[in-house]
C-alpha cells in the first residue's frame, strides 16, 4: 500500500488466520482495514470520494494484495484520471473484473448507525450486500445515479430557459429510469428475502430466543402485482409520468430506488424508535453475521471478515458471541485499542501488530 490515507508506504505479510491491529484511536487502524475493503469490493463505507483517500503528499494511492496465493490484485486511485485496476499485472478494462478473489464483509462502529440512522445508510448497506451477490449491480447503480442527475439538470435548465421538447425528453427518461429502477428494486428485494431467515436465526441465538427479527422492504416505487420485470417497469413509467407536475414544482423526482427504505423490526416494532441500545447492537450484529453466511453459502468459501474497532461498542457477552461465531473458519482482520477482549485460542492463533509501529515503520513480516 502506497500513499493511502495516512500511510506513505505499508507492506504486511499475513502469517496467521487472524490479524489483530492494536493501537490508540487516530493512528490509522481503520485506514488499513478500509484499504482492504476497497481493494476487495471497490467501495469504502467511509468515503465516496477517492480524493479523500489519497495521502496529501501524493498524486495517487496504490493498493496491492495477493489473494488465494495466486491472484495479484492492484487498484490505483489517481488525483487526475480516475482509477486503474490490474489483475495479475494486466490492466483491466472494467473495475468490476477485479472483484472476486478478495471478497470481504466489513463490520465497523459506523454500522451501528444502521438502526437509528438515515434511510440512506440502510440503502447503502443493502447495496453492498447485493454487490457481493452480483458485482454487475454496481453498473446498474451507476446508470441510475447518472439518469437521476441528468433529469434534475433538465428541470433546472427548463426553469432558466427554453422547455422545448420537454415531454419527449421526459418520456425517454421515464423509459430508461423505469427499466433500471425495476432491476434495482428486484435485486434489493431478493437480497433482503435471502438475508432475513439467516439474520432471524442469528438474532434468536444472540437474544437467547427472546426476540424476533424482521426485515421489511419499503420500495420507493409502488410495485404492483408479482415480481415481474414488465409489470413493474410499466407501473413505474406510469408513476413517473403522474408525478411530473410535482417534480416541476420541486425539482425532485419522488419515484425510484433513491426513495427506498428498509424497516428493521424487533417483535413487530420498528427498532430505530423503540429498541434499546443493546437490542440495536444485537440487531446489527445479526445482520452482519447473516451477510457473512450468505456470501459464504453462495461462493462456497468464507469471505474475509473485517472487524473495525467494533468490540468496544459491544458488551462482554456480545463480544464473546461474535468471536465464537466467526470461529476458526474465517480469516479475520481485527482492529482494537487493547487485547483484553481476546483470550485463549484467539490470541494463540493471531498475528498481533502495533498500529503505530505499522504506520511509522511501513511494514511487518
Amino acid at each position: 500500500m502506497d500513499g493511502f490515507r495516512n500511510y506513505s508506504k505499508l507492506e504486511i505479510n499475513l502469517t496467521e488466520q487472524r490479524l489483530l491491529i492494536i493501537g490508540a484511536n487516530g493512528v490509522g487502524k481503520s485506514n488499513f482495514l478500509e484499504a482492504v475493503e476497497l481493494l476487495g469490493s471497490l467501495r469504502s463505507h467511509r468515503s465516496s470520494n477517492d480524493l479523500d483517500l489519497i495521502n496529501w503528499d501524493k498524486k495517487s494511492a496504490l493498493l496491492r494484495a495477493v489473494a488465494n496465493d495466486e491472484e495479484k490484485l492492484e487498484l490505483e486511485l489517481r488525483r487526475k484520471g480516475g482509477r486503474q485496476v490490474r489483475r495479475n499485472e494486466k490492466l483491466l478494462p472494467r473495475q468490476l473484473d477485479l472483484i472476486g478473489p478478495l471478497r470481504c464483509v466489513g463490520f465497523s462502529a459506523l454500522d451501528l448507525g444502521l438502526v437509528r440512522g438515515e434511510p440512506a445508510l440502510r440503502r447503502n448497506w443493502l447495496d453492498r450486500v447485493v454487490q457481493q451477490l452480483e458485482p454487475i449491480y454496481s453498473d446498474l447503480m451507476s446508470r441510475y445515479g447518472k439518469l437521476l442527475r441528468q433529469r434534475s439538470q433538465l428541470w433546472q435548465n427548463w426553469r432558466n430557459g427554453s422547455s422545448k421538447d420537454r415531454d419527449a425528453l421526459l418520456d425517454a427518461f421515464d423509459i430508461q429510469m423505469a427499466l433500471v429502477s425495476t432491476r434495482i428494486h428486484r435485486r434489493r428485494k431478493r437480497a433482503l428475502d435471502r438475508l432475513e431467515p439467516l439474520a432471524s436465526a442469528w438474532h434468536e441465538r444472540l437474544s437467547k430466543g427472546q426476540e424476533v427479527l424482521q426485515l421489511k422492504y419499503l420500495s420507493g416505487s409502488e410495485l404492483q402485482g408479482e415480481e415481474a420485470e414488465l409489470t413493474w417497469r410499466l407501473s413505474i413509467e406510469k408513476q413517473l409520468f403522474i408525478q411530473r407536475a410535482e417534480e416541476e414544482r420541486t425539482g425532485r423526482c419522488r419515484i425510484g430506488p433513491h426513495r427506498d427504505e428498509v424497516d428493521l423490526l424487533i417483535n413487530g416494532v420498528i427498532a430505530r424508535r423503540f429498541g434499546s441500545a443493546g437490542q440495536q447492537r444485537t440487531f446489527v450484529l445479526a445482520l452482519k453475521l447473516a451477510e457473512l453466511e450468505l456470501v459464504q453459502d453462495l461462493y462456497g468459501e468464507p469471505p474475509l471478515l473485517l472487524l473495525d474497532d467494533v468490540l468496544a461498542e459491544l458488551d462482554p457477552m456480545r463480544q464473546v458471541l461474535l468471536l465464537e461465531a466467526v470461529g476458526q473458519k474465517h480469516q479475520c482482520l481485527v482492529s482494537a485499542t487493547h487485547l483484553e477482549a481476546f483470550e485463549g485460542d484467539w490470541l494463540k492463533h493471531s498475528q498481533i501488530v502495533d498500529a503505530d509501529l505499522l504506520r511509522r515503520v511501513g511494514g511487518v513480516g
